[in-house]
C-alpha cells in the first residue's frame, strides 16, 4: 500500500502538468515596446539604478541572514564568527552599491557617451 501512494501522487502531478501543457493558449506575438529609452543618458541612469538596487537588495538579504544567525547562535563561537562574516559580506555589498555611480561613469567613458 505504501508504494502505491507515491506512484499515485506522481501520476497525478504528471497528469496535471500534461493537462496544463495541452490546454495552454499560445502566446500572441506583439511588437509592443515596454521600455523605450529616449537617450543614452537615460540608459546609463537606468543601469545605475538597477545596479544599485540589486547590490543593495542582496546586501540587505545577507545582513538579515547574518542577524538571524547571530541571534540563533546562542553563544556558540563558531556560529558567531559565521554571523560576523555575513556582516562583513553585507558591508562589502553596501560598499559596492555605493560605487555603482562610479562604475556607470567608467562605463560611460568607455562607450564615449
Amino acid at each position: 500500500m505504501r508504494s502505491t501512494v507515491p506512484r499515485l501522487i506522481a501520476a497525478a502531478i504528471v497528469g496535471g502538468v500534461l493537462c496544463s501543457l495541452l490546454t495552454a493558449v499560445p502566446a500572441q506575438a506583439s511588437t509592443q515596446v515596454l521600455a523605450l529609452a529616449t537617450s543614452i543618458e537615460q540608459v546609463f541612469t537606468n543601469v545605475r539604478n538597477w545596479l544599485f538596487g540589486i547590490l543593495a537588495g542582496l546586501a540587505t538579504v545577507i545582513l538579515t541572514f547574518g542577524g538571524v544567525r547571530y541571534l540563533l547562535a546562542n553563544g556558540d563561537p563558531a556560529e558567531v564568527e559565521k554571523a560576523k562574516g555575513a556582516f562583513k559580506s553585507a558591508g562589502w555589498g553596501y560598499g559596492l552599491a555605493a560605487l555603482a555611480p562610479l562604475v556607470v561613469e567608467i562605463l560611460r567613458g568607455i562607450v564615449g557617451a
